[in-house]
């Protein structure tokens, strides 16, 4: 069996490394940047010019890109050399109701698809211990399940195409509104005079305990914001989540307060510096920066 895999970026690129350190079988890879190709065509993997050049050769296509027109373009392209005997995994986060157009479209050729968006970020993309939730037809996901468990350690199916999205974008919205309240308490506690180890050590003792503070304590303690996972992905996350909210018909205030902090930093330029760089707005760092979040206005 061969694996092809389209999107080599920060995630990307040590996904389809972990597939071809594990795999018994070659593994086709493209990416527009033709650095990430060579870097894994270095390590095995075989760099192609185009992703209908590796959906040609595989079995089984993966892609990982950035944004939902991203998602639709790849397997728009690769249309013509789908077939009954291939299987199409999307692993991008992107808008559940593009996804299931994604897998309509693909099922009409006689390939099957899944989405299977991760969590957690590059260190656990290294290591191939991302979680990874799927959506897909259920005898799909017993054949799947051995290819995707060489980049992740916990795996579930989360219901039929599409759900693996939803499930990906309510992680990421609570993700952010954790994200927020640990941002917006230890500045109170700093302006009090408790600093960053007893403040994380404290919060450990109680009902606060989470695994974002847990983590990424020291970083922000040492203002360190080399990136694992980006502020525009998670803002792009955010954007989904609000769109499908709507859709739904759901009020969602928490991550509503959130995603403006994000609109902020982007209005800041902070896009490419990690997601934790939202401590900086809430700690007040752009205090004169005048926008129309009032919070941060001096009037």
């Amino acid at each position: 069996m061969n694996i092809g895999f389209i999107g080599l970026g920060i995630m990307g690129e040590s996904m389809c490394e972990n597939i071809i350190k594990k795999h018994n079988g070659r593994v086709y890879c493209f990416d527009i940047n033709k650095n990430q190709k060579d870097k894994l065509a270095a390590l095995g993997g075989i760099a192609c010019d185009d992703g209908i050049e590796v959906a040609k050769n595989s079995d089984i296509i993966i892609s990982m890109v950035p944004r939902s027109e991203h998602s639709f373009a790849v397997y728009k392209a690769i249309l013509d050399v789908l077939n009954k005997d291939k299987i199409c995994i999307d692993m991008s986060t992107i808008d559940p109701s593009v996804s299931v157009e994604i897998s309509k479209m693909v099922k009409k050729t006689g390939a099957q698809f899944a989405d299977a968006p991760v969590v957690k970020s590059k260190p656990a993309a290294i290591t191939g211990e991302l979680g990874i939730l799927v959506g897909c037809d259920e005898f799909l996901y017993e054949i799947i399940l051995p290819v995707l468990k060489y980049m992740g350690t916990n795996v579930i199916r989360m219901g039929e195409n599409g759900k693996g999205l939803v499930m990906k974008v309510c992680h990421n919205a609570l993700v952010a509104q954790i994200q927020n309240g640990v941002n917006e308490t230890l500045t109170l506690a700093k302006k009090n005079g408790i600093n960053f180890e007893d403040f994380a050590k404290a919060i450990s003792y109680g009902g606060g305990q989470n695994f974002y503070l847990d983590g990424q304590w020291p970083k922000l303690m040492n203002d360190d914001y080399s990136v694992a996972f980006s502020f525009e992905n998670e803002h792009k996350d955010l954007g989904i989540c609000q769109r499908l909210a709507e859709e739904s018909g759901i009020d969602m205030p928490g991550m509503e307060n959130a995603k403006r902090i994000y609109d902020e930093g982007m209005t800041l330029g902070l896009g490419k510096e990690d997601f934790r760089a939202t401590y900086k707005i809430v700690r007040g760092d752009y205090k004169g920066y005048c926008s129309h979040r009032i919070v941060f206005c001096s009037i």
